[in-house]
């Protein structure tokens, strides 16, 4: 196939996540205003999109509650910088089974099952410029934590999301979860233009080898916008990978807590590596006003 590369690339910084990183780095931001002065930092360094999860201010756990999200987008909106505004809508959809031969009752701790209108809540309040639908149901990591997004769960809140307008980021781990975001596109329940975010080396989803991630690629329709991410060591190559495969950047500390060997990084010191990966490459970092017009985003 002919090189496809993306001459004109942008970059979301995935500022916190979810997962157990808090206390194996110091510079994961906890508290709503930490989450906020790291998404700022990582727009001036050259991402214009920042992706926020939020946190338990007092334990650093996950957290879905409307107030943490109302304070972090408020502090960002507020700031000197622009930058557009990208909210996790992945909560609410963990499943975590009892042991192998008593699978029921679940366990409860950490299992977290929320309907649809609860999921999308804050989204309904803080009304970002995009927000995330993670396509489809997959093991997720180790032991028996199960990641869960049903076909009706899938459809109603892309129908909320698309509603209230705000631009679903599809972000798809395997590639059956790209076959099902076709499925929503044909049935109107997302609209074009269509984002989406190939989410590769998670556990047990798509492995992010060359081969993997351009079946990925190949199966993201031509008109619809892409992005790509790896996690861990692989983190700091995929930049390349994903703009000579035709798609955007993102990097952060959701996906990778290391500038290299032993170097723990900020989310700004990952967002400068890349965009001297980009520019090195030749192509061009596009800031928000860019990528509002592309994708056709509502600014608030």
């Amino acid at each position: 196939m002919p090189l496809a590369m993306n001459r004109d690339v942008f970059i979301t910084c995935a500022v916190t996540g979810a997962g157990d990183t808090v206390s194996k780095s110091s510079h994961v931001p906890i508290t709503p205003k930490q989450i906020a002065q790291s998404a700022i930092d990582a727009a001036k360094a050259g991402a214009a999109v920042v992706h926020c999860h939020v946190r338990d201010p007092e334990t650093g756990a996950a957290s879905r509650r409307n107030d943490l999200y109302k304070e972090v987008t408020d502090r960002i909106r507020s700031a000197d910088v622009d930058v557009v505004l990208n909210l996790t809508a992945g909560m609410g959809g963990d499943l975590i089974f009892g042991n192998v031969e008593s699978p029921l009752p679940l366990n409860t701790k950490g299992t977290d099952m929320a309907g649809a209108s609860e999921r999308v809540s804050h989204v309904a309040e803080c009304l970002p410029e995009i927000c995330t639908l993670d396509c489809g149901t997959m093991n997720f990591s180790l032991g028996d934590y199960v990641m869960t997004n049903t076909p009706s769960m899938l459809r109603a809140m892309a129908k909320k999301m698309t509603d209230l307008g705000v631009r679903p980021e599809i972000e798809a781990f395997d590639t059956g979860h790209l076959w099902f975001a076709k499925q929503l596109a044909e049935e109107g329940l997302i609209e074009h233009p269509i984002l989406i975010q190939l989410c590769m080396g998670i556990p047990w989803g798509a492995p992010d080898d060359l081969n993997t991630f351009m079946a990925m690629v190949n199966n993201v329709p031509a008109s619809w916008t892409f992005s790509a991410f790896s996690i861990g060591r692989n983190a700091l190559a995929y930049p390349a990978a994903a703009v000579l495969a035709g798609g955007n950047v993102r990097v952060g500390l959701e996906d990778n807590l290391y500038a290299g060997k032993g170097m723990l990084a900020t989310n700004a010191q990952l967002v400068e590596k890349a965009v001297k990966v980009v520019e090195g490459m030749g192509a061009r970092i596009i800031g928000p006003e860019d990528v509002r017009r592309k994708l056709k985003l509502t600014k608030r």
